[in-house]
C-alpha cells in the first residue's frame, strides 16, 4: 500500500503511479478521442446538422441518463469501500487478538522449565507465522476461484510451500490439550484460550468471504455497459452545439467515469498485494515483531 500526503495537494495531482487511472486507460482514451472526433465529422462537416436537427433532442435524455449514473457509480464505490474496510477491519481484529493470546500464554508458561520454554517457542513461532500464513493464503488464485463453478478445487503444487493458516491453528490448538492433559494450565484457562483461537479462524473466514465473494458478474457488467453506453451517445448529443471541443469532453467524462469503476474493482478485492490494496505483508510484519517483543519480556 503506497503511503503518502495528503495535505500536498498539487504533488498528489501531478504524480502518476503504476496503479494510476490515466495510465491504464490511456489506450481507450485515445481510441474514444478518435471517435468523437469522427462524430463530429460526420455530424458537423459531412452531414452539416444544424441546431435545430432532432439529434439535438438527445442531450435531453443524456441528462437524465447521467443523474441515474451516478447514483449508480456512488453505490458502486461504496460497496467496493466497505469490503476494503471490512477487510482492514479484520486483520486489525487478528493483531489484537495475536497480542492477547500472546500475553497470556507468556504469563501461563513458565520460562524456567524445559517443557514449557518449549511450548513458548512453539506458540511463539505459530503467532508469528500464522499473519504470513494468511497474506500468502489470501493472495492466492485458488483462494479467490473457490467457489467458482469451473474450478476443480485442487491445489497447484506452488500453494504447497507454506503452511496453510487453519493447519497452523489445528496444531496449536492440539498443543493447548496437551499442555493442559499435563496439567500445566486448568481446564477454564484452556477454554479461555481456545475462545481466544477461535479469534483466528473467524478472522480467515471473514477474509476468505470477501475474496472468495466477488460482486455478481451482471452487476459489474451492467455498470461498465452502462458507462460506455453513456461515453458513446455523449458525442452524438453534443457534437453539434458544442462543436470540436467535444471531443476533449467526451474523453475527459469517459476517463472519470471508468476510473471510478477501475478503483472500485481494485478495492473490492483488498488481499491482492497491489499499491491500493490492504498491507497485509506490512501488517503481519508488525504482528510478528510485537508477538517477539511480549515473549522476550
Amino acid at each position: 500500500m503506497h503511503q503518502y500526503n495528503n495535505r500536498n495537494f498539487f504533488k498528489l495531482v501531478l504524480s502518476l503511479k503504476k496503479s494510476d487511472t490515466l495510465k491504464i486507460l490511456f489506450p481507450s482514451i485515445m481510441g474514444m478521442a478518435v471517435y468523437s472526433f469522427g462524430i463530429y465529422y460526420l455530424e458537423v462537416v459531412y452531414l452539416k446538422l444544424s441546431k435545430n436537427s432532432s439529434v439535438v433532442n438527445v442531450s435531453l435524455v443524456h441528462s437524465l441518463i447521467g443523474f441515474v449514473l451516478s447514483l449508480l457509480l456512488v453505490f458502486r464505490t461504496n460497496t467496493a469501500y466497505e469490503r476494503w474496510w471490512e477487510g482492514r477491519k479484520l486483520w486489525g481484529q487478528l493483531a489484537n487478538d495475536s497480542r492477547n493470546l500472546a500475553v497470556k500464554l507468556n504469563a501461563l508458561l513458565a520460562v524456567e522449565q524445559d517443557g514449557q520454554r518449549q511450548d513458548r517457542a512453539f506458540f511463539w513461532e505459530s503467532l508469528s507465522s500464522f499473519p504470513f500464513s494468511l497474506s500468502k493464503h489470501l493472495s492466492e488464485k485458488s483462494t479467490r476461484m473457490r467457489l467458482d463453478e469451473h474450478f476443480s478445487g485442487k491445489r497447484k503444487e506452488s500453494v504447497k510451500d507454506y503452511v496453510p493458516p487453519v493447519e497452523i491453528i489445528k496444531n496449536m490448538v492440539r498443543r493447548l490439550t496437551e499442555i493442559h492433559k499435563k496439567g500445566i494450565i486448568s481446564g477454564e484457562e484452556l477454554f479461555f484460550l481456545d475462545r481466544q483461537v477461535s479469534g483466528f479462524l473467524d478472522v480467515c473466514g471473514g477474509c476468505e468471504r470477501i475474496k472468495n465473494t466477488p460482486i455478481p458478474i451482471s452487476y459489474s457488467s451492467f455498470v461498465k455497459k452502462f458507462i460506455m453506453t453513456y461515453s458513446l451517445t455523449l458525442p452524438v448529443a453534443y457534437a453539434i452545439n458544442i462543436g470540436w471541443i467535444m471531443v476533449f469532453i467526451t474523453c475527459f467524462v469517459f476517463y472519470v467515469l471508468m476510473s471510478l469503476e477501475i478503483i472500485a474493482e481494485e478495492i473490492e478485492d483488498p488481499f491482492n498485494n497491489d499499491e491500493n490494496d490492504i498491507p497485509t505483508e506490512k501488517i503481519a510484519q508488525d504482528i510478528s515483531q510485537s508477538i517477539e517483543t511480549i515473549f522476550n519480556t
